[in-house]
């Protein structure tokens, strides 16, 4: 015989249960989501400042403007998920901010801007046509815009993560 108490656990576990399951494919984006935008803010905030204009050779971009760059093209995928205008162009930042102060800004809003984009995102709405990042014409899916966050993220911290092996520094992921 299963008592009251007994039973509404049971029924709470399952009620838990069912509403994490609705969604497990934009549970799995956000996830990943999560875990690059938090390697991205903390390389900004761990690396010295002096560092922020390093260049591993003269023809590759530096610390700050890979920042700034990923700034930048975060508001395009992320405003291309959302259907609506960008409302910074990929280029706004890059070679114009130069203090850490001032990336590490960039860096955050532009974070803050994309969560709002993920957290919209349900397994619903996802194969919704979206209009294309970069002032493409094309329709994409709303998932195509957030993998493509995603993804250009995780390339970007690859080079970050080499500059911090360069400066002897342990770089974020790795600190963990």
């Amino acid at each position: 015989m299963i008592t009251k108490p007994l039973f509404a656990i049971v029924a709470l576990v399952m009620t838990a249960s069912s509403a994490a399951a609705q969604n497990p494919v934009s549970d799995a984006v956000r996830s990943n989501w999560n875990s690059v935008k938090r390697n991205i803010k903390e390389s900004a905030e761990l690396m010295p400042e002096e560092n922020f204009g390093f260049k591993p050779t003269p023809d590759v971009r530096s610390f700050g403007d890979i920042l700034t760059h990923v700034a930048g093209a975060s508001y395009e995928y992320c405003a291309s998920a959302k259907n609506e205008a960008a409302p910074f162009k990929e280029d706004s930042f890059e070679g114009k901010l130069k203090t850490k102060a001032e990336i590490v800004k960039a860096t955050n809003d532009a974070i803050a801007y994309c969560d709002g984009a993920f957290a919209a995102l349900t397994d619903g709405n996802m194969t919704e046509k979206v209009h294309a990042a970069f002032g493409g014409t094309n329709q994409v899916t709303r998932l195509n815009s957030l993998e493509g966050q995603v993804s250009h993220d995780n390339e970007h911290y690859g080079n970050l993560v080499t500059y911090f092996r360069l400066k002897n520094l342990v770089p974020p992921s790795s600190r963990r």
